[in-house]
């Protein structure tokens, strides 16, 4: 540690420092054992009286002397420095972190309890705040998830890892999706609470540093200062720091007198060796800083007590064994009870303070076990919701579910499906979209075929606008402006073409989980805590990724989110591509972990392909394998004629799938003109009879589909053309660069 000086000094930017300022300086330095960077902490407290630091706990069990004593000297030294101290009570992290099994009641307690510790053990609590995470959160919460979510995007999942020290995990240990979304809301609750220092342990310097990086990457000139306290061991060989879990490691701050003499006659305390020896610690960083003095008793044959005012005349007296242990340990329980004595007093003569004791030490200390991942990928998955075997559907719910079928490629479960239209006549369906760019066929024509049913059939369709997720998922660059611009582009077109909105609602997940934050995180938080990151990475497809890339932060946060937006919208059924099915079942799974009966059904529809050989699905930034909502007659025409289409080959023929999927479910029927006569087809299958044995040629075929696709659009066209708010909407949407 470098010699800081006492007088007044100046700073390589040319700022003088006063004597005033220099005294704070060394005040607020001798809180950490590490300070990134003393020129930054000097010039802070130059130009900001009153700056804002920041420290936190997991409320989660007993409070032992480092969590406990510790603390207070720092925080006294960071207002007598005229720091203001914001101690933030972290309990929605405790509850990702599985603290107490994750009782939220049971953390609550525990919070308590800590604050009347501090306050009864000497804590100068007049420029300190205690702020509750879940209610600071809840109450700002516009201002916070969107911070979140920027640092998931900017992170990749491996630097997110590399901060599991700070909840007590190695990277390489099996992790749940909580613990990514941790790091991330930790960076955050820096900048959110406007901190200009953070003081925490050398146990959470990885997320501060990445605090500090993030400053960096989003241009941000005042980066918090990191002061790292040092982490006390704990009292047997080898405990590089203190566990609540093994109670003979620790010491706690309302131990009886005697337990406090015992734990430390048995503390780990070799003859003549300071490295790693507790003991020694406890003197250093508890002993000294409170007293600014050790006194040891001893006999005169032993040399007669002894008051030491420096750390360095008592590591020469014990490495030469003029200190022997005994007599330690004899002067540290003496010095340590003496400063436990005001909270045990405390709190057996507060009864509030009684009671919050006695429920804090009937708990287990648990950090419960990730849920046994459940192999529910399956379409067999089991079914726990009452068959519809024996249930008498009438004709009217029959037609119903027909309709409703029809729009999926694959259904989970059937008879689940019927059991919901025969009971609730409005079913909610949850659909949405990802706002990324122009709107080909599938997202246009197939959404309005599928709304269109669910309505016809009694559904009330919720159609949600995912730009926050489109956000995270670096769409159009993360810009969200031009992510709202694509949105309500989408919902000119699918009015235009035909899409009856009656019983359609259209919610901006930004708006919708802003207003509802308070139900909606705790509820992404469950499902992040309850699910490993192996099973999160396996929907990394709906993003349109695959679990080997390289991904971010964000990546992680997504599948929760969407999973989470199912029960938001207290959605019956799921309508969503094939490609989304995993995050679906996510949602399914999740209903049997926490034991809900009204699983959403999932109705997965088919993937169009791309127009090209091999294109499994259309994709904006090839505008050749994509037809577009508003494209000319004449692109149509174009694209079409030079699309694959294999003669008397139906599999993996795009042609004979949009024909399939797009125009016969809108009307029912498909024309074909030849030189031979025209020839009116009603069903698939004697299309692709014709199509295999030569009737039906590929250049027939597709002079029809252009005539059925332009009918389709022609209306889109015609509104884009005429109505200002859309033409100028279509405008800046072609010239956003599709990106990634």
């Amino acid at each position: 540690m470098e010699n800081a000086p006492t007088q007044a000094s100046s700073l390589a930017s040319g700022l003088q420092i006063s004597e005033e300022v220099e005294q704070r300086f060394n005040l607020v330095k001798s809180v950490g054992e590490q300070c990134t960077h003393d020129d930054e902490l000097r010039e802070l407290l130059a130009k900001k009286a009153a700056p804002v630091c920041y420290d936190g706990f997991e409320p989660s069990g007993r409070m032992h002397i480092a969590q406990g004593l510790m603390k207070i000297m720092s925080v006294n030294k960071l207002t007598s420095a005229g720091c203001r101290v914001k101690i933030w009570i972290a309990d929605w992290f405790a509850y990702m972190n599985n603290k107490l099994g994750g009782d939220l009641k049971k953390i609550r307690v525990v919070g308590e309890y800590f604050k009347e510790i501090f306050q009864a053990a000497g804590m100068n609590c007049e420029n300190v705040e205690f702020l509750w995470s879940s209610e600071e959160i809840n109450a700002r919460g516009d201002e916070y998830w969107p911070l979140v979510m920027d640092i998931a995007c900017r992170n990749s999942l491996a630097k997110i890892k590399r901060c599991m020290p700070i909840m007590g995990h190695s990277e390489t240990e099996e992790l749940s999706a909580a613990h990514i979304l941790y790091v991330c809301m930790q960076c955050a609750d820096t900048l959110f609470l406007e901190a200009d220092i953070c003081q925490l342990g050398m146990d959470q310097e990885t997320v501060n540093l990445l605090a500090r990086d993030y400053c960096d990457d989003i241009n941000r000139g005042n980066r918090p200062v990191i002061l790292s306290h040092h982490m006390l061991r704990g009292l047997q060989q080898g405990q590089t720091k203190m566990s609540k879990s093994d109670p003979s490691s620790v010491i706690f701050m309302e131990d009886e007198e005697a337990e406090v003499n015992v734990k430390i006659k048995k503390a780990y305390c070799p003859p003549g060796i300071v490295e790693g020896n507790p003991c020694v610690e406890y003197v250093r960083y508890i002993i000294l800083p409170w007293f600014n003095e050790f006194t040891v008793e001893r006999d005169e044959k032993y040399g007669g007590s002894k008051t030491y005012k420096s750390y360095e005349d008592i590591v020469t007296d014990y490495e030469s064994n003029v200190l022997h242990p005994k007599d330690l340990k004899d002067a540290l329980s003496k010095a340590l009870n003496k400063i436990l004595q005001p909270v045990r007093d405390h709190f057996k003569t507060n009864s509030r303070a009684k009671n919050l004791l006695k429920q804090v030490k009937g708990y287990k200390i648990t950090r419960t076990a990730l849920s046994k991942e459940m192999e529910a990928l399956s379409v067999n998955a089991p079914n726990s919701a009452s068959s519809a075997a024996g249930l008498q559907l009438s004709e009217e719910v029959e037609n119903k579910y027909n309709i409703v079928r029809s729009i999926g490629e694959e259904c989970i479960q059937e008879d689940e499906l019927k059991n919901l239209l025969a009971k609730k006549p409005t079913p909610i369906c949850y659909d949405g979209f990802e706002p990324s760019g122009r709107m080909h066929i599938a997202q246009g024509v197939m959404k309005v075929t599928n709304v269109n049913k669910l309505t016809t059939a009694g559904c009330q369709v919720k159609i949600w606008i995912a730009d926050w997720f489109a956000q995270l998922n670096n769409k159009l660059g993360g810009d969200l402006e031009r992510i709202k611009v694509v949105g309500e582009y989408f919902k000119e077109i699918w009015q235009a073409g035909g899409m009856n909105t009656d019983k359609v609602s259209f919610l901006w997940a930004s708006d919708e989980i802003n207003g509802r934050g308070g139900k909606y995180w705790p509820l992404v938080m469950d499902i992040a805590r309850r699910n490993n990151l192996r099973r999160i990475l396996r929907c990394g497809q709906i993003m349109g990724r695959s679990e080997t890339e390289v991904l971010s932060a964000a990546q992680i946060l997504y599948p929760c989110m969407q999973c989470a937006d199912i029960f938001l919208l207290e959605a019956d059924i799921c309508q969503l591509g094939m490609d989304q099915r995993k995050v679906n079942m996510l949602a399914r799974e999740y209903c049997d972990d926490i034991k809900r009966k009204n699983k959403p059904i999932i109705l997965s529809h088919h993937m169009l392909p791309g127009l090209q050989q091999g294109q499994e699905k259309m994709s904006k930034s090839n505008p050749s394998s994509a037809i577009f909502m508003e494209d000319e007659e004449a692109d149509v025409n174009e694209k079409i004629s030079k699309a694959y289409c294999p003669a008397r080959i139906v599999e993996g023929n795009p042609c004979l799938e949009y024909v399939k999927y797009l125009v016969l479910p809108r009307f029912n029927e498909f024309t074909v003109e030849t030189d031979g006569g025209n020839k009116t087809f009603k069903s698939f299958e004697d299309i692709v009879a014709d199509y295999e044995n030569g009737a039906l040629a590929p250049e027939d075929l597709k002079k029809a589909l252009v005539k059925a696709l332009n009918i389709m659009l022609q209306p889109v066209r015609d509104h884009f053309k005429t109505n200002d708010r859309a033409k100028n909407l279509l405008e800046q949407v072609k010239a956003f660069r599709v990106t990634r």
